[in-house]
């Protein structure tokens, strides 16, 4: 597979514009609570026909992450936090409705609590999986092939775990597979890690390209971390889209990202010549 340029944004215009300059083919928006109001949802609206009208036709819309100061929890309990229930399932309702409007996909993330914050609230990890997975179905339902799930750290949804590699596959989930959350989960093991993303690849339809020590999120540049890419560009899907998921010194100028790209354009090139 040779990888796309796949960049990332928010939905400020100043960020837009300077990843569009570079012309990538793959763009995903990074979504906050202010995207989900009325103002909000009519900007991000406007935002996407901007970006496709320069020309990209690979857009995705990245739930928000954080609601209230915490993360926007699809493991979230209803009846602890009622609030923050509601806010998961309205917005990504409202995103899903968006997608498809407008052609596009959504991507939600499958979990980020760690296992004592699921236990508190749902009593046990094996609760928290059937409510989390009862909740994707829904969301898979509603948006069908506008809709894709991302992996975690949290063992509620963690790729490179059996248990959880197997119901995915029995759900026929359309799966995000983020490199470094699979690295971490599997302590930095190159070859376990290149045997889940081959596992998990017919279903994959994108990825999260970024790059870690495997200890914790640390969301490095492409050669910065211990992931062998030249193994997992061997056993990625090659239909799927891609960005690269990088943490930025600067939100407005995305060097990092295309640095990485750059990386990874280079190492597969010169391994297929030689």
């Amino acid at each position: 597979m040779m990888p796309n340029l796949g960049l990332k944004a928010s939905t400020s215009l100043e960020q837009i514009n300077d990843r569009l300059q570079y012309r990538p083919r793959v763009f995903e928006f990074y979504t906050d609570a202010h995207d989900m109001t009325p103002n909000g949802l009519t900007h991000l609206t406007e935002m996407i026909k901007y970006v496709r009208a320069a020309g990209v036709r690979s857009i995705v819309i990245h739930h928000p992450m954080a609601y209230d100061h915490h993360h926007n929890e699809v493991a979230v309990s209803a009846i602890q936090d009622p609030a923050s229930y509601q806010f998961m399932m309205s917005s990504s309702d409202a995103l899903i409705e968006l997608a498809v409007k407008l052609n596009v996909q959504v991507l939600i993330h499958g979990a980020y609590s760690d296992e004592a914050e699921v236990i508190k609230a749902f009593g046990s990890l094996k609760v928290a999986r059937q409510v989390v997975f009862d909740r994707l179905d829904y969301f898979q339902k509603l948006g069908g092939n506008h809709v894709m799930i991302e992996n975690s750290t949290s063992p509620v949804f963690d790729f490179g775990d059996d248990e959880v590699e197997r119901t995915v596959m029995t759900h026929h989930y359309r799966l995000c597979y983020d490199t470094s959350h699979g690295f971490i989960v599997l302590h930095g093991d190159n070859e376990k890690l290149a045997r889940s993303i081959a596992r998990l690849a017919p279903q994959t339809v994108h990825y999260h390209f970024v790059d870690s020590m495997g200890e914790f999120h640390d969301s490095l540049p492409l050669g910065d971390g211990r992931i062998d890419w030249y193994r997992v560009m061997q056993v990625v899907n090659p239909k799927a889209t891609n960005i690269y998921e990088i943490d930025l010194a600067d939100q407005n100028n995305c060097q990092e990202m295309r640095d990485s790209h750059h990386y990874l354009t280079q190492l597969v090139t010169t391994k297929q010549v030689s």
